[in-house]
Parts: C-alpha cells; structure tokens; sequence
C-alpha cells in the first residue's frame, strides 16, 4: 500500500491496484482490488470532512457519517453478529483520511430469501450504545432530498399526484417509524453489499451506515433490488426475526414505508439527471441509468396504496 512519505504528501493509491465500479461518494475515494501476497483484498479510502463540507459528514449519528464504517471495523462491532457478519479487515489512519484493507469476498449468488432470512437474524443483533452507529437513516436521507427540492421531476410523471401526497405527508410516516421496534440495520443492505456465505450467515460489506432502524426497514431496501417478490422475502424475514421482536404489521409498515420512500427518491434523482437533455421525460424512461429505478418504483405500487389508507 501507498504510505505517505511526509506530513504534507497526499495519499495516494498504487498504480497496480485494479479499481472496482462504485467507489466514489461523498467521503469514498475510491475502491480498490489487489494483494498482499497471495491474500486477495479490497482498498477502500476515505477521505476526512475539509472546511466547507456537509456538516452531516461530521455528524456521528448522521448516515453521511464520513468515518462510520472504520469505527465499525475497529470496535470489530460486526465481528460475530448473527444473520449477517464482517469479513477481516484492518484500518490505518492519517491526517486526511482512512485507508481500510479487508479480504476479497467471492460472489456466493445467494437468494434474496437467503438474505432476507439474515436480515431478519441480524435485526436481533446487540449492537450496543456506540456513539457512531447511524439513527433516524430514512429521516437524515429525505432531508438530503429536500434540500435539493424535493421530487419536482416526479411531479412530471403519471405518478405526479401520488409523489405530492407522500411527500406531504413525510413527516407523518417517519413518527410511524420511530413508533416500531427500533433494531439493528444495515442500512444498505443489496446483493452487492451482501456477497459472500459463512453457513448460515452472510458475510456483508460497506457497513457505513450500520446502526438502528425501525424494524422491517432494512427489509423494504433489500426488496427493491430482489429478484424475489415481496411476500416471499417478508415470510423469509419473519422467519429470521427472533420471536417478539416485532408483529408482523409492525414489520410490514416498516418495510412499505422504507421502500417506497427510498424509490421514489431514487427515481426523482435518475429523472433529475435527464430531464435537462431535449426531447420529452416520457421518451427518457428507457434511459439505461433511469429504467432499473422506474422498475423498481413500480414493485412498490402495492405498498404505495396500503400507505395510502394509513
């Protein structure tokens, strides 16, 4: 790995380290894949908050946290968890960020049923009261999409009246979150940060947002990308769920509302980054970098309508 030669040297990464699709955020700087020897790892760096940035980048309990996934890998917080667990991993620090080396995971193309059933294990899980662990990750994400302004592309849509009213009533859904069991989530949890098998957990990755949710949350964001339909993965969760931990309305509420919220700001965004270009939105839905969501979006209509009763 790259070490700094002096206080003022900029990291950087080495020039033989393969980089990986998807390493770049708010605070990544990239990923990468290499070895040490002849152990396969992933170099992922992340870089520290710089005067001007997001004061959520800063805040500890806030999903932006800069350095939430370091903490996690330092306190080995993840190390035995039942349901999902992390992989060996190891974290150097500077002045400007932190470099975190954990082994390569192979691709056990397990069933979103498989992961569903561990989400529900992991919901049972003890975290503890560590001061970095995320809260309120749904609330923190639509504040960031209100500060950009909301879903005004949607409001050019056939689901224009439905955005205006989730939208509006926001608030309202979140405080029927906070009502829910709050449990352990990890906050991101798709078949690529879910790749690998150790028996019957699986190994996870990224746990930048781990922390507590409202039960069944982590459940809605995993059934967004599944190939699975909703219903089975919800047997498959209820089935993971430790008993009384939560009834299964509580954990359907929990769900509906994460992924609906979730679809349809990842809709306004994919929209958002198209709408500007000529022709009309509609001739646009096709986009490569829009359709996965549309579709995605669609798989929540049912839930859309029983939100809708609430």
């Amino acid at each position: 790995m790259s070490v700094p030669s002096g206080p003022s040297a900029p990291w950087q990464p080495e020039p033989h380290w393969v980089t990986l699709p998807g390493g770049t955020g708010t605070s990544t700087v990239g990923v990468w894949r290499t070895a040490l020897g002849e152990r396969p790892v992933v170099v992922k760096r992340l870089a520290a908050p710089q005067p001007g940035d997001p004061a959520e980048l800063s805040a500890c309990r806030n999903v932006g946290y800069w350095r939430r996934e370091a903490d996690v890998l330092i306190c080995a917080l993840t190390h035995d968890t039942p349901g999902l667990r992390g992989v060996t991993a190891s974290v150097e620090e500077d002045d400007t960020g932190v470099t975190i080396v954990r082994d390569w995971v192979e691709d056990a193309a397990t069933t979103g049923l498989f992961l569903a059933h561990a989400l529900g294990r992991f919901a049972g899980a003890e975290l503890g009261s560590q001061s970095f662990l995320a809260a309120h990750l749904l609330a923190d994400r639509l504040e960031r999409v209100e500060r950009r302004g909301g879903w005004p592309t949607l409001a050019r849509t056939s689901v224009a009246d439905l955005a205006e009213h989730l939208w509006s009533r926001r608030a309202a859904m979140l405080r029927r979150l906070e009502a829910l069991p709050q449990v352990a989530q990890h906050g991101d949890p798709t078949a690529q940060n879910l790749p690998g098998r150790l028996g019957d957990d699986v190994l996870a990755i990224d746990w930048g947002t781990l922390g507590t949710g409202p039960v069944g949350a982590d459940l809605g964001y995993l059934s967004l990308s599944s190939r699975e339909e909703f219903e089975p993965l919800l047997d498959a969760y209820l089935m993971g769920l430790p008993d009384g931990t939560a009834s299964m309305e509580e954990v359907l509420l929990g769900a509906r509302v994460a992924a609906v919220y979730t679809a349809m700001s990842r809709a306004e965004w994919a929209l958002a980054r198209v709408a500007g270009g000529e022709g009309a939105l509609a001739g646009k839905y096709r986009h490569p970098a829009v359709a996965p969501h549309l579709r995605a979006l669609q798989r929540t209509f049912g839930h859309m309508e029983a939100l809708l009763e609430l």
